[in-house]
């Protein structure tokens, strides 16, 4: 894209704001046409407007806190150890065959906990940024560099959807649509009255818009809030719902399921008082990821004792999950099973780890 200090650069940059800025006016807007045209010169019973103007602060609040999150949360590097030195970057340059490169990447990355391989079954290697992918990992020709576990990268928020801020993301989408929901249920009848004339002043034009818009983006926020929480069961990532990740073994798009339950956990944590608040409670620390059982068992992943070699000295310890694959559930320690349908009183595979 040029360089940094280059016109075109900030332009480019310039640009990719654009969609944040539409989103802000139009929520701008939104309250001007609610608290002003609808609450204060509309509606006339007090009991109403209070309740009205409570609800809709306190949406309206945690849509922005969630938003703001997403677009400004920092999505953290790859760490230095998945970095190949220059020493064995230049044997990876200099080697003549898709063979020896093949064994290069794979006696740097013997002491790695990855798990996900390419189609052909090699180490997935990232040549802009050269480092071997973690598992999940996948470069984003907008940011320029790999990202955890990433989503997608949204134009919306201006920002890669991985690892750091799916949380984030969820809860934008989930208090996006019920403002959105909340708008259209208050004005419903306001919007009545203005088609049936009982509506003066430029005012009423405000309330039509507001309702129609309102109406648009609830319809359109539904299906893509749907979709995610199906991602989140299902413990998939964008990306991974259209090309199933690449094991050992095999493609497995269930690989990295631990049931309903557990998987919601993954991203929003094992504290409910968290879960509904734009915090950070993911757990894990986006390298490392508990898979089924078939896909386990490799020297550079788990141990025999459940725990991973490496916790990259973040105290982090991420516990071997065993699955029946017959009945597709976990198994976590002695006989407990977690399945598609864990109970709300299923141990998290994660309970044992140290939280940051």
């Amino acid at each position: 894209m040029g360089k940094q200090n280059g016109s075109c650069w900030w332009c480019v940059k310039a640009v990719k704001w654009l969609p944040v800025i539409f989103i802000l006016t139009i929520v701008a807007w939104s309250y001007y046409a609610y608290v002003v045209q609808l609450c204060y010169y509309t509606i006339d019973n007090y009991v109403q407007k209070a309740f009205y103007l409570l609800f809709f602060h306190i949406l309206i609040l945690m849509f922005l806190w969630s938003y703001w999150q997403t677009v400004y949360t920092n999505l953290m590097p790859v760490p230095d150890k998945f970095k190949i030195p220059d020493v064995e970057m230049e044997k990876l340059q200099q080697a003549e065959t898709e063979e020896t490169q093949r064994q290069i990447l794979e006696r740097f990355a013997q002491d790695l906990p990855v798990t996900n391989r390419t189609i052909k079954g090699a180490m997935r290697f990232c040549e802009k940024c050269q480092l071997i992918k973690p598992d999940r990992a996948h470069h984003c020709s907008v940011c320029g560099t790999c990202v955890l576990k990433m989503d997608h990268h949204c134009p919306w928020v201006n920002n890669c959807v991985g690892f750091h801020n799916y949380k984030f993301f969820m809860l934008f989408l989930a208090y996006g649509l019920l403002y959105c929901m909340f708008i259209t249920a208050t004005s419903l009848q306001y919007f009545i009255q203005f088609w049936k004339g009982e509506l003066d002043g430029m005012g009423r034009f405000h309330l039509l818009f507001l309702f129609f818009v309102a109406l648009m983006f609830a319809v359109s926020l539904t299906s893509l809030f749907f979709y995610h929480c199906y991602l989140v069961v299902r413990n998939r990532s964008t990306l991974e719902a259209f090309r199933a990740p690449m094991f050992r073994t095999g493609k497995d798009k269930d690989g990295f399921s631990l049931g309903k339950y557990n998987n919601f956990q993954e991203v929003f944590g094992d504290n409910p008082r968290l879960w509904f608040l734009p915090i950070f409670s993911s757990l894990g620390n986006g390298v490392v990821y508990p898979v089924r059982s078939q896909h386990q068992g490799t020297p550079n992943t788990y141990d025999s004792m459940g725990s991973t070699q490496n916790s990259f000295g973040d105290g982090v310890n991420f516990p071997e999950r065993l699955c029946n694959e017959d009945t597709h559930t976990l198994l976590g320690p002695g006989t407990q099973q977690w399945g598609d349908e864990t109970e709300f009183d299923s141990p998290s595979p994660y309970t044992n780890q140290v939280h940051h």
